[in-house]
């Protein structure tokens, strides 16, 4: 049987909706919210338990995870997101294993990426003031990466980022910063080395 996509309630969508214009909003406490985020995270499971030869499985899974997803893609396993609807890959899209991506935002990727082991995305950011934090409120800005990146090993990028075409972000790399167009950046946080 083919994957369905996750179904989204009305009272899902309205706290999506905060969760997606960057406002802060309900993330430990919104049942509805939490069906999704369990879902998607049963998805993950499932996939990650599959063997590497279980293409057509692995990959009608990730089809009906995802927002959107390329002809020809690869995700090593293991992989993990938080709701799978806001992530988008391009063609050709290449992932190693370890892949952690918290798509509380959009989070859109080019054309021909390739991510090494390790490499994280997070969307979510919390509140400074450690009341509202700890009453579950977040917040989150959408990641983008243009076509021809390559992302090193072990790379952080942090909610809000944009990434030019033609990037290489050196492994180990936090990036907090946008990234220019055909630039090698590396470094805690990453700073540009050089054009290439």
């Amino acid at each position: 049987m083919k994957p369905q996509k996750i179904e989204i309630s009305a009272e899902a969508r309205i706290e999506i909706e905060k969760m997606m214009s960057g406002n802060m909003y309900d993330a430990t406490s919104n049942q509805a919210l939490l069906h999704i985020l369990n879902q998607a995270h049963n998805r993950c499971y499932d996939y990650n338990q599959l063997r590497p030869t279980d293409h057509e499985q692995r990959t009608g899974l990730m089809r009906a995870l995802l927002g959107k997803t390329g002809e020809h893609f690869k995700i090593i396993s293991p992989f993990l997101c938080d709701y799978g609807f806001n992530i988008e890959i391009g063609e050709n899209f290449f992932a190693n294993t370890n892949l952690v991506i918290l798509d509380e935002a959009k989070v859109r990727f080019g054309n021909n990426v390739f991510i090494g082991p390790n490499c994280s995305f997070y969307t979510a950011g919390h509140p400074l003031d450690v009341e509202r934090r700890n009453a579950g409120l977040e917040y989150s800005l959408p990641i983008t990466v243009g076509n021809d990146v390559w992302f090193g090993g072990g790379v952080t990028v942090v909610p809000g980022v944009s990434i030019g075409d033609g990037a290489v972000i050196a492994a180990g790399s936090v990036v907090v910063h946008d990234v220019p167009a055909h630039t090698l950046v590396a470094g805690n946080p990453a700073r540009p080395i050089k054009k290439i």
